[in-house]
């Protein structure tokens, strides 16, 4: 296992989205845990979660009351996993995500997650999108609250423009240490923000960092649905003897030492695969050609 640096800490290169582990279509417990343990044996240090990660209407913090579950019965040494929690975002009857960004909001569920996850401080806590009907300020003005109080380590930001890390980086008074957006393959509309971050020394944490390449294979479906593109990532896996998967999460690191990619599994063999990305050297032939088949 490779690792890169977040917040001064040294995390592994490839971190594990728990999402999966209880949203719809989740496994069952005795799995979603063994996918948990499978990543950690991997060598996986960052757990991303949420508040919001949990069927709609039901079960608030799911999701962070197994990953608590899953390093507690857990046989190894966790001393060096960082759990990266987001709050500002729900799930309500109905399915539909609502965001809420209001400081009273955001510190009262950073406090629920905290005492969720069992810990004195939350490792790294994350606004998890802004809130347009509240002040861009406000809301990260209660991560720098949670940060005096001490109810959070580190303090990140999710789904941000270029302009909304730089002022979140001034209102943290240079405390701000990763940024989650959306970026992969098929979506790079965050290649800005992922610039900016390694200018400024911040983590990049790509989620859905594999979207797309489950929908581009060699045949098929992917020619008529615009995704011939990326068949590159595939044709690369083939000759390497590795997934697909595997090769876009190498790709994915070898864009900057800023990204942190954190895909999803709902099973103990895709957490596995996805770790094993980080030793996945792309050669510069290779990376040449994977980078025209995403820029194209």
């Amino acid at each position: 296992m490779r690792y890169r640096t977040l917040g001064g800490l040294r995390v592994s290169a490839i971190g594990l989205g728990a999402m999966p582990l209880s949203i719809e279509g989740r496994p069952d417990e005795e799995r979603a845990l063994a996918t948990v343990h499978a990543a950690l044996d991997a060598g996986v240090t960052l757990l991303d979660t949420a508040d919001s990660y949990h069927l709609p209407g039901a079960e608030p913090g799911h999701n962070e009351r197994l990953l608590a579950r899953a390093l507690a019965t857990y046989g190894g040494d966790t001393s060096g996993v960082l759990v990266a929690t987001k709050g500002g975002r729900g799930r309500p009857a109905g399915g539909d995500w609502t965001v809420n960004g209001s400081p009273r909001h955001l510190k009262a569920v950073a406090e629920a997650s905290r005492k969720r996850l069992g810990v004195e401080a939350i490792g790294l806590y994350q606004l998890h999108k802004p809130d347009p009907d509240v002040p861009f300020e406000e809301s990260v003005g209660a991560l720098r609250e949670l940060l005096d109080a001490g109810t959070i380590r580190l303090a990140g930001v999710s789904n941000t423009d270029a302009d909304q890390i730089r002022r979140a980086r001034e209102i943290l008074g240079g405390k701000l240490v990763s940024v989650q957006n959306r970026y992969s393959p098929a979506v790079r509309d965050s290649e800005p923000e992922l610039r900016l971050c390694a200018e400024l020394g911040l983590a990049f944490l790509p989620w859905s960092p594999l979207g797309g390449l489950a929908r581009s294979s060699l045949d098929g479906p992917s020619r008529t649905e615009g995704r011939a593109r990326l068949a590159a990532f595939h044709e690369v896996a083939a000759d390497r003897g590795v997934s697909p998967q595997q090769v876009g999460l190498a790709w994915l690191l070898a864009r900057s030492p800023a990204v942190v990619p954190i895909p999803g599994a709902s099973r103990p063999e895709t957490a596995k695969d996805s770790a094993a990305a980080a030793d996945l050297r792309l050669s510069p032939e290779e990376r040449a050609r994977l980078d025209e088949a995403a820029e194209a």
